[in-house]
């Protein structure tokens, strides 16, 4: 029997569809692996911001990763938002006996610069998270947060990436430029080479959930057994036509249009 690709995520939710793991079973769906999702916290949040937050138990965190684990093939995961160390120790227990390949979306600061998580909780993921990766993709606030030191241009991404591969263990790290001037490029280490994906800065503020998005584009490609390389290249393919077709909804950061590759291909 053919074996069917199959992707989890364990994040927080957004009622608004637009980020986390409304934004990652979409992603899933359109890239054609079976998404499963494991939910760490109920957010309220839509195009303009966090309104509250509701962290789930740890015993149901758990039960949910039990119930997954128990019964079907993980054969990629991702995780987005760990609010607390308490999560993240039963998240860690429960994944290092899967054999499959793991994608951190590192979700540590919002657009605006306000922390998500205690100094506790980043040092937990820094320290022991990390090295059971096979890629991480902070994007430029999350990598000063990683590395304690300001990253202001090329240069920097690329060295970051490199020193996140050396200190933490983790196999390969994509620095994110999205808050940078420019094209947007994103610079890729997997501790031997440096490589860069590029695409044209699209005029839009409909930028919300594009972080979830690419993360969980690229579980989705290893799902199917790409390379690493080739998967960060199609997801940063995938993304750039979600926000240049990206969805004026709501009254502040409109969402990326996850359905994008198709109004392509018309």
């Amino acid at each position: 029997m053919q074996s069917i690709p199959t992707s989890l995520t364990i994040a927080g939710t957004d009622p608004t569809g637009g980020a986390g793991i409304q934004a990652d079973l979409k992603t899933f769906q359109e890239l054609k692996s079976y998404g499963m999702s494991v939910i760490t916290s109920v957010v309220a949040q839509n195009t303009t911001g966090v309104q509250d937050v509701h962290h789930l138990p740890i015993s149901m965190i758990e039960a949910q990763l039990d119930s997954i684990i128990d019964d079907i093939p993980v054969q990629a995961l991702k995780t987005g938002m760990i609010a607390n160390t308490d999560m993240m120790k039963i998240i860690k227990r429960k994944i290092t006996s899967l054999n499959a390949p793991y994608v951190m979306d590192p979700v540590m600061v919002t657009t605006s610069g306000s922390t998500l998580i205690d100094d506790n909780a980043r040092v937990f993921l820094r320290d022991e998270l990390l090295p059971l990766t096979t890629i991480v993709t902070p994007n430029i606030p999350e990598t000063e947060h990683l590395l304690d030191r300001k990253v202001n241009n090329e240069e920097d991404m690329i060295q970051a990436a490199k020193d996140i591969v050396k200190h933490f263990g983790v196999k390969a790290a994509l620095i994110k430029g999205g808050h940078t001037k420019g094209d947007a490029t994103d610079f890729l280490y997997d501790g031997k080479d440096p490589y860069s994906f590029s695409a044209d800065r699209i005029d839009t503020h409909n930028t919300h959930g594009t972080g979830c998005t690419l993360s969980a584009a690229i579980t989705a490609y290893l799902s199917h057994g790409l390379s690493l390389y080739r998967a960060v290249e199609q997801a940063k393919r995938y993304v750039t036509l979600a926000i240049q077709y990206s969805l004026s909804l709501g009254q502040g950061s409109g969402p990326t249009n996850h359905w994008a590759p198709r109004i392509d291909e018309v």
